[in-house]
């Protein structure tokens, strides 16, 4: 699948707003490397497109027959005819615009591509169109990720074809986290803090193999190496879901499973973590006594802290929480007010807090 590459590249959120905006007319295919959220899309789409329906179909596995299944029919004439019935999986049945997201497309046999080929273009599958309004995008590997993606240039011509980035770390010496990266999205869907903290520390886990200059970088996938496992967007969600039940799982089970997500490196780097966030006080501690529990001088404790807190804080312990995060450093005052304040859950009531409204008038030059 040869690409001619321009340098430029979408983040996956203004992929998603392509595929909003344009979407209704022009069937847009994102390729990016295995792991960076692209299948997450059709999230965002439905937040933006509740009316319609959506359709998630994972291109890999279709056959011919998974498309329409033969009827007949009999005409006014008394001639009977044969019909195509379309599969379910399209939601072309419930009489809504439906959004259609056609994952891994590129892996697909030449058979389905084929048949896709009038349902990208002209937004039909047989005889059936779909409601207007409705939109189809895909998604597809790199050709560079060596992982078997073509689409032929006959198909690509009905198509546009974008490349989709993989997100960065996002989390900036300030104590601001971008809005456009994995570290806010993180705040925001409840990663394990230790999982956060560790991506903050080794932001590089987040580069792209696609920079020459990250060669020898370990943690992330590396085409043309034997690799078992490596840090993505995905794993670091599936260390996530590890990490919170580790002292169910206990330390050496633990290990073991972040490094079949994540890699051995990457997993012993992140068991150090461990032992750092067990020395911290108990959240139900500091909100009892924010003024008498005592703060660690661990930088990585004070970070792993920062992050709990933030997945923690609700409206009736914020000022108790900023009492405790007060007497920290200005630099996780910042990280923790910042990403506060720009939480899609929890902006709404915390830039409300009159403890809130007073740090950010005493520290505007942090702002």
């Amino acid at each position: 699948m040869a690409t001619i590459s321009f340098g430029s590249s979408l983040s996956l959120r203004e992929f998603a707003d392509s595929v909003a905006t344009v979407g209704q007319d022009v069937t847009i295919i994102g390729q990016g490397e295995p792991g960076i959220g692209k299948s997450a899309v059709l999230k965002m789409l439905e937040g933006k497109f509740p009316e319609h329906e959506t359709a998630y179909i994972d291109c890999t596995l279709l056959d011919l027959g998974d498309f329409a299944l033969p009827y007949t029919e009999t005409m006014d004439n008394g001639m009977r005819v044969t019909k195509f019935a379309p599969n379910a999986r399209f939601k072309l049945h419930t009489g809504k615009p439906v959004i259609i997201m056609l994952d891994e497309i590129g892996k697909a046999i030449k058979s389905v591509k084929n048949v896709l080929l009038t349902l990208m273009n002209e937004h039909r599958i047989g005889d059936w169109v779909l409601p207007t309004g409705s939109i189809v995008f895909g998604t597809t590997n790199l050709s560079t990720d060596g992982v078997g993606d073509v689409v032929e240039a006959h198909a690509r011509n009905r198509v546009c074809f974008t490349t989709v980035r993989k997100p960065h770390a996002g989390f900036n010496p300030d104590g601001t986290v971008d809005a456009d990266s994995w570290g806010r999205w993180a705040l925001d869907n409840n990663i394990d803090p230790m999982v956060i903290a560790w991506v903050r520390r080794h932001p590089h886990a987040l580069e792209s193999y696609t920079d020459p200059a990250q060669a020898e970088n370990g943690y992330i996938y590396q085409p043309g190496k034997p690799q078992t496992a490596f840090v993505t967007p995905r794993s670091l969600e599936k260390a996530s879901h590890i990490v919170k039940q580790r002292h169910v799982l206990g330390n050496a089970v633990t290990i073991a499973m972040l490094a079949g997500v994540l890699g051995e490196t990457a997993a012993r780097d992140m068991e150090s973590f461990f032992s750092v966030a067990d020395k911290l006080p108990t959240w139900e501690a500091v909100i009892k006594d924010p003024e008498g529990v005592d703060v660690p001088d661990d930088v990585i404790a004070k970070c792993i802290f920062i992050f709990s807190a933030l997945s923690n804080v609700q409206k009736d312990t914020i000022d108790n929480c900023l009492k405790y995060v007060g007497r920290m450093e200005k630099e996780w005052q910042a990280l923790f007010c910042k990403s506060l304040a720009k939480s899609e859950t929890k902006q709404k009531w915390a830039v409300f807090n009159d403890a809130f409204k007073k740090w950010a008038r005493d520290n505007q030059w942090v702002l």
